[in-house]
């Protein structure tokens, strides 16, 4: 059965991808500052790290809102995007 995504909410769509983006973020930046911990040489502060999870949410706020905005604008002069979906058994 073919099925098409005529329009997307892009400030729910938004909401989600932020909090994922921010969440995906935070272990990478962990693991990026314990790395940094032991390279030699001179460090900057650290802080400006833990900023970066922030940062990765608020603009994927931003242009994931903008982007579900433009798709609904191309959906309505094109159509939207077709996918195929089939029911599966229960075992």
């Amino acid at each position: 059965m073919k099925k098409q995504i005529s329009s997307i909410s892009p400030f729910q769509t938004a909401k989600v991808l932020a909090i994922l983006y921010f969440a995906i973020s935070l272990p990478m930046i962990a693991l990026m500052s314990l790395l940094y911990a032991f390279m030699p040489g001179p460090k900057a502060p650290t802080g400006v790290m833990f900023i970066l999870p922030f940062l990765y949410a608020i603009f994927g706020f931003i242009f994931t809102a903008i982007g579900a905005w433009i798709y609904n604008l191309i959906a309505k002069w094109v159509g939207g995007i077709e996918f195929t979906v089939s029911e599966i058994e229960n075992s």
